[in-house]
């Protein structure tokens, strides 16, 4: 006798249909990357990275740990960007879609969405460190934003190593499609080289 085909309303995993209503618990985004940042250590040089802010010497890449520098806590990170004595910054908009990610699943499911960021200051100069982070819908427009307060650091009187910052987007409604991250910095001391924020490590992650 043949199988009954499957009403087309359910969505079949294994062999137990399931409701449309019940797919936000079921969906998976299977094969999809871990980090969605192209070249977040510098080993690339500065491929991939919209360089908005561009002052005094400019974006360069630097060896772990560099000049007056703090060794990192992974070995595979080997390189970090380095910025200068005007304000830096740099930024990544990941296309969702051309990742590979489904419309109709980042809409029910609403999956968590992870950033991770490390920065430090050199041992003889102090820096200002900035990030923002936003969701955005189909158009670019911003769904929710993580914006954190820039942080300064003085090598006299803070611990100037390597810090990480990390936030985790959820329940943020549908329409994600891009994700927008920048960061960057300068220097305190308007010294010309690159005295100013370091940074590595970056990641944006998705639960899968």
């Amino acid at each position: 006798m043949n199988n009954p085909v499957p009403d087309a309303g359910l969505l079949i995993i294994g062999d137990t249909p399931l409701a449309s209503e019940e797919k936000k618990t079921t969906l998976r985004f299977n094969n999809m990357p871990g980090n969605l940042l192209k070249n977040p250590n510098g080993d690339e040089g500065l491929d991939h990275w919209e360089l908005t802010e561009n002052g005094g010497d400019q974006w360069q890449t630097e060896g772990m740990p560099g000049d007056c520098g703090h060794g990192f806590n992974d070995d595979s990170v080997t390189k970090y960007f380095s910025t200068s004595f005007e304000q830096c910054l740099k930024r990544q908009v990941i296309d969702l879609l051309a990742e590979g990610y489904d419309p109709e699943n980042l809409d029910i499911a609403q999956p968590a969405v992870h950033v991770e960021d490390w920065y430090c200051s050199r041992t003889d100069c102090g820096c200002i460190y900035k990030l923002t982070v936003c969701l955005l819908d189909e158009n670019q427009e911003i769904i929710c934003e993580f914006n954190p307060d820039e942080v300064t650091l003085n090598p006299d009187c803070d611990d100037c190593s390597w810090k990480q910052v990390s936030h985790t987007f959820t329940d943020y409604g549908p329409g994600l499609r891009f994700i927008s991250f920048e960061h960057g910095g300068q220097d305190t001391k308007y010294w010309q080289g690159w005295f100013g924020v370091r940074v590595t490590g970056s990641s944006v992650t998705i639960d899968l």
